[in-house]
């Protein structure tokens, strides 16, 4: 195994695969480098001496500028590296040739089809509160009822409480709604209970009238202030959904109906090199026959927006990028925070520096595809192929979003780790073989043997390979352990 990767012959950073050593040498080209210092593994060493403000170069684009001289063999990090990033930006469409189209494949997959034609990988049944004063009620609805069925005749029974859906107004409000919306529709879900209270913003009569046309057979409601016993008339609404939800069978379903979200979380310096890539060539795989996956993180797409731009359909595709990356910046100005205040200290530790060191790595979960169609926070998928939506980097809020928008599950990849999961499922791939070693729990996939010799191709078929069975019904962690969770945005007052 290489002990160090230069991942673009442009690039003038090398990244260490292992720790290396001070007195180590790198042979770059005919060069020999010789370390100044120790560098931690997914960590930069300089392969040249840098002047003050001349441009680090890593994946073949600047991922910032020194802050001081820097000599060959030291290590690069946030104490000599800068952001090339400062406010808003103009952008100009340069359309590029758009990768072909391949055969459509004649993979299938065992899903659930449901009578409005949509397709589900699971069938479960969710209790879903329109407030946050019965997160009690539903908690005690889904451990009951799990109780009384053991598991049996449906993949799971879950609640999904949540701080919203009353003293919020405007934009906070409607996103309330959206999301719920989305999770009510949800097509993973083979019944569902919404629970109101009664005095809440989000009335249960509206937010029916909200949801447009359902499954009436599927969506049973409950509003808690008027009903006598609320566990009780629970309890019957839900054995009502579970014979429903019980009788259902899986089919065979082309492959080209599958809606993947792509996220990353808790990122290191392998992330761009590793499990970053390998769901880019997935993605690839999924949308050139017809397939749909999802990028959302709009502020880890800041530094590498134009990549995304350049990638756009036609110019209405690309006005819709460059409004949601303009959106998003002036979210921030608006709220007097620095725009480019990114990565995380977790990120700084696993090596990376920048945040355009960072959203280079993020947007490669993207592939080489063209950009079909932008989506705003809480928007419902229309367009096959590549979409953007529009989400924060914050793990559950974008994941939340990515399966309201009608994804079937999200593929999350991590360099740090992290157990959570939404309320689709949660696939974490790892960028590192010891993340996938140590976090048995948490990690369903490891992209890390992508630096010990496996090729992409390789790594690439199997990934696909227990995609598949995930989708036919695998379980994975967070299903597992029950690490289910919904988060949603909120960004005004709350009465």
């Amino acid at each position: 195994m290489n002990k160090y990767i230069q991942i673009n012959a442009a690039d003038n950073v090398a990244v260490a695969i292992v720790p290396l050593l001070s007195g180590d040498k790198l042979r770059i080209d005919d060069r020999e480098i010789t370390l100044l210092e120790d560098i931690p593994a997914g960590h930069k060493v300089a392969l040249k001496s840098f002047a003050r403000n001349e441009h680090i170069i890593k994946y073949g684009f600047p991922i910032g500028h020194a802050s001081q001289t820097i000599p060959e063999g030291t290590w690069i990090n946030e104490k000599n590296i800068k952001s090339n990033l400062e406010g808003v930006l103009d952008y100009t469409y340069q359309a590029q040739k758009a990768l072909p189209m391949t055969e459509k494949c004649d993979i299938t997959f065992k899903g659930y089809r449901r009578k409005n034609d949509d397709v589900g990988i699971r069938n479960e049944i969710w209790i879903i509160p329109t407030v946050g004063c019965v997160n009690g009620v539903i908690n005690q609805l889904a451990e009951a009822f799990r109780n009384q069925t053991k598991g049996a005749g449906v993949d799971a029974i879950v609640a999904f409480p949540h701080n919203y859906g009353c003293s919020q107004l405007g934009d906070d409000h409607e996103n309330t709604k959206k999301i719920l919306r989305g999770m009510v529709k949800h097509p993973n879900a083979g019944g569902v209970l919404v629970v109101g209270l009664g005095c809440e913003n989000n009335q249960i009569d509206e937010f029916r009238e909200f949801l447009g046309e359902y499954d009436e057979e599927r969506v049973r409601f409950m509003v808690t202030q008027q009903v006598g016993d609320e566990i009780e008339i629970g309890m019957q609404l839900l054995n009502e959904l579970y014979c429903y939800a019980s009788k259902d069978k899986r089919t065979d379903i082309p492959l080209s109906e599958l809606k993947v979200g792509l996220k990353c979380g808790g990122s290191d310096g392998f992330s761009g090199i590793t499990a970053n890539p390998l769901l880019g060539a997935f993605s690839d795989f999924l949308v050139s026959p017809e397939g749909t996956t999802v990028l959302t993180e709009v502020p880890e797409m800041f530094g590498a927006e134009t990549l995304l731009m350049n990638r756009s359909l036609n110019k209405a595709v690309f006005d819709k990028v460059v409004h949601l990356i303009n959106d998003f910046k002036a979210y921030y100005i608006e709220n007097n925070q620095p725009i480019y205040e990114n990565p995380s200290p977790g990120n700084r530790a696993g090596g990376i520096s920048t945040l355009e060191e960072k959203s280079l790595g993020c947007t490669q979960k993207s592939g080489a595809s063209p950009v079909r169609d932008v989506l705003m926070y809480g928007d419902q998928l229309k367009v096959k192929g590549l979409n953007l939506l529009s989400a924060p980097g914050n793990d559950l809020i974008a994941s939340t979003a990515l399966a309201a928008c009608g994804c079937h599950l999200v593929l999350f990849t991590t360099g740090r780790g992290t157990p959570f999961g939404t309320f689709v499922p949660t696939v974490k791939i790892s960028t590192n073989s010891n993340l996938f070693i140590n976090k048995p729990g948490w990690i369903d996939f490891n992209a890390g043997s992508l630096i010990e010799g496996d090729g992409m191709d390789h790594l690439s078929k199997r990934f696909i390979d227990y995609i598949i069975e995930v989708i036919n019904g695998r379980p994975v962690n967070n299903e597992i352990k029950n690490y289910r969770e919904i988060s949603i945005f909120k960004t005004g007052v709350t009465l």
